[in-house]
Order: structure tokens, then sequence, then C-alpha cells
């Protein structure tokens, strides 16, 4: 950690955006870049983690200006390349691979999988192959490259927590879907939906605390990725 080395905290509106600006300097990325974000909102809440530093600064303290570093220094640098690697997640979707039909697992996959796959299928008008076992079984071309043409039309401040999203998830239809989310429990409701196996296998078996933090740990790291992707939105 590093003293702080500002004392006022503001956001200004410039040419392309919000800039926080520490002490009247405007904020730069670690390439460099002047950190300007796409909508007030955004700015707002990066401001605020600025803000909230004490006499030393705590960088695990600063995860929204960590995404937006990367949305600048790397997304947009080619915002394809990010999308194309993003469509591997699809292929293998947690939602899309089932336990074998007679295990108990299954009947719980089926029941809460099955409807957020339906209604994700249906938005984009797609259909997505579901797999029993854990052999691979390609996805339909037209459908990737549908999924492809979706993340195409997204920002690369929403495209870097869409990435965000589905790394943790393992699973690019649930990171969409949170994004597209009309209600503000739907975020958490699909991120513990994405979850349901290893949450099986910790009812089963037992749970450990230290694989219990690290489940809260990503719960919060997928709940801010989305929060970001809203925030970028507004």
């Amino acid at each position: 950690m590093i003293r702080r080395f500002y004392k006022d905290v503001t956001l200004a509106e410039i040419a392309g955006g919000y800039q926080v600006l520490l002490d009247g300097r405007g904020v730069k990325t670690v390439g460099g870049a002047a950190q300007v974000m796409p909508t007030g909102a955004l700015g707002e809440a990066l401001a605020s983690e600025w803000r909230s530093q004490g006499e030393k600064i705590d960088p695990a303290s600063l995860p929204m200006r960590d995404m937006a570093d990367y949305a600048i220094d790397i997304v947009a640098a080619d915002p394809a390349a990010i999308a194309r690697g993003l469509v591997a997640y699809a292929e293998t979707d947690t939602l899309c691979y089932r336990a074998d039909p007679d295990e108990p697992l299954h009947a719980h996959q089926q029941a809460v999988w099955e409807p957020l796959l339906a209604a994700f299928e249906a938005a984009h008008g797609i259909t997505l192959v579901r797999v029993s076992g854990v052999l691979h079984r390609p996805q339909p071309p037209e459908a990737m490259a549908v999924l492809e043409a979706r993340l195409n039309t997204l920002d690369p401040f929403v495209l870097a927590a869409v990435e965000a999203m589905a790394k943790l998830a393992a699973s690019l239809v649930t990171a969409l879907a949170a994004l597209d989310a009309r209600h503000e429990d739907e975020p958490l409701a699909l991120w513990r939906a994405a979850c349901l196996e290893e949450e099986w296998q910790a009812d089963l078996w037992g749970r450990d605390w230290e694989a219990e933090e690290r489940r809260a740990r990503r719960e919060a790291d997928f709940l801010r990725a989305c929060a970001f992707a809203r925030l970028a939105l507004d």
C-alpha cells in the first residue's frame, strides 16, 4: 500500500465522458491513457472508491478502477478478439452440461437450468445443445455466430464486465442473462444457478470454510462486474 497523496476527489465531465480528478488532476490507466468513463454513474462509482481510501491506498479496494483500466487498455484495443474468445464459454457453457439422466443431480439441473436456458434461447432466437456427461459436443455454428454478433455490439466497458462474469460463472449464457436482467435480484439468482453443481457437491460431502470464502469472493466479483456493466449503460 502507498500513502494517500491527494485530498479532494471530484468528477469532471470532459470530451468523451467523465473523469475522476484527484486534486484536480485526471486519473490515468495503468497503460497511461486518460481514464474516461462513458457515463456519470460509472464515473461516480470510481470516484467513490478513491474517496473511501484512508491514510494509505489499498489497491485491492479499487476493483472498479481495475476493471475500467482493463476495458480501456486491453478490451478497447481489440474488442472483436475479446468477443471471439468469449464464444468459447458458450461452447462449453455450464448450463448446457448436465449429469447423466439417472443421477439425482440431473433432475435438479433440469428444474433450475432449463427454464433459464430456454428463456435465453427464446430471447436470442437460437437453440443450444444440452449434453449429459462430460464428453464435449459442439454447439450449432449459427447459434455461436448470433452470440458473437451480440458481443460485438457491446462497448469495451460492458464487454469487459461480461468477460469477467462469463469467466467466473463458466457460462456466457449466465453473463449475458445477467446483463439483460430486469430485476435487481436476478443477477444473484443467475449466479447461484450457475453454481448449482458446486453447491450440490458441498451439500453432499460437507462444506469447507476456505471453499466457502472462495465462493463468497467469486459471488461478490460477479455481482460487482454486473453492476459495472449496468453503470456503464446508464
